[in-house]
């Protein structure tokens, strides 16, 4: 977090805003943060093959082995 800041406030200029007003500055600072995910994500080596899947949870075997259904959410149980 703290080499965020740093970056934030060294490499972009987060110090000083060019703007003035409230609204300009934080758009000003959510368009920096944009700016500088994109750098971070464009900066990752490319993933060679999707992940696998995890293993099913201990409760997931659970209801698994007693034939107990079990919904793809959730968070759709209470619908």
């Amino acid at each position: 977090m703290e080499g965020t800041i740093n970056e934030f406030a060294h490499g972009h200029g987060m110090r000083h805003c060019r703007y003035r007003g409230q609204r300009k500055t934080h758009l000003q600072h959510v368009l920096t943060a944009i700016a500088v995910n994109i750098e971070h994500l464009s900066s990752l080596p490319p993933a060679a093959e999707a992940p696998s899947p995890r293993s099913p949870t201990a409760f997931q075997t659970f209801l698994d082995q007693h034939g107990i259904p079990r919904s793809k959410s959730w968070r759709t149980l209470g619908s």
